[in-house]
C-alpha cells in the first residue's frame, strides 16, 4: 500500500518553517525549493496547514511561522491536516448477504482493520516535529 505525497510534502515545510525561522522568510517559493516541487504545491500545503491551526501565512513575501512548538505538533496533527481521510482502510459498504464470505466479511476483518489504524495513528500521535529537527542535525 502507498500513500500520497501530501504528508511527507507537509512535514518537510514544517521543519523548513521551524529550522529557518529567523533565517529565512519561508515564503513558498523558498519552501518549493528545498522541496523541489512547484510553488503551488507548496501553497495549497500551506493552506491546508493553516486550516488545521499549525501555521500563520503573512500574504506577499511575508512568509509562514509555526502557530504552535515543534515539541507540539504531532504528525498525527500533520497527518490529520493534509490527507482526506482520517481512516487507513476504505471499507466496502455492500457486501452480498446472500453469499457466506459477504454475510461475514465484517465481523472477521473490520475488528484488525481497525486495530492497524489504531496503531498507526497512535505511532504518529508519538512522533513530533521536534524530534525530527533534532534528527536533522545528526
Amino acid at each position: 500500500m502507498q500513500f500520497s505525497s501530501r504528508m511527507p510534502i507537509a512535514v518537510h515545510i514544517l521543519l523548513c518553517i521551524a529550522e529557518f525561522d529567523g533565517k529565512y522568510k519561508t515564503t513558498s517559493t523558498f519552501l518549493a525549493g528545498s522541496l523541489g516541487v512547484n510553488p503551488v504545491i507548496v501553497r495549497n500545503t500551506l493552506s491546508k496547514l493553516k486550516a488545521a491551526g499549525l501555521v500563520r501565512i503573512e500574504s506577499g513575501v511575508g512568509g509562514a511561522s509555526l502557530l504552535k512548538k515543534p515539541e507540539d505538533i504531532s504528525l498525527w496533527e500533520v497527518f490529520s491536516a493534509v490527507e482526506d481521510a482520517h481512516s487507513l482502510f476504505r471499507y466496502h459498504d455492500n457486501p452480498n448477504p446472500q453469499c457466506p464470505v459477504g454475510r461475514g466479511i465484517h465481523k472477521v476483518l473490520d475488528k484488525h482493520l481497525q486495530s492497524v489504524n489504531d496503531t498507526f495513528k497512535e505511532q504518529l500521535q508519538n512522533i513530533c516535529l521536534q524530534s525530527l529537527l533534532d534528527s536533522l542535525g545528526s
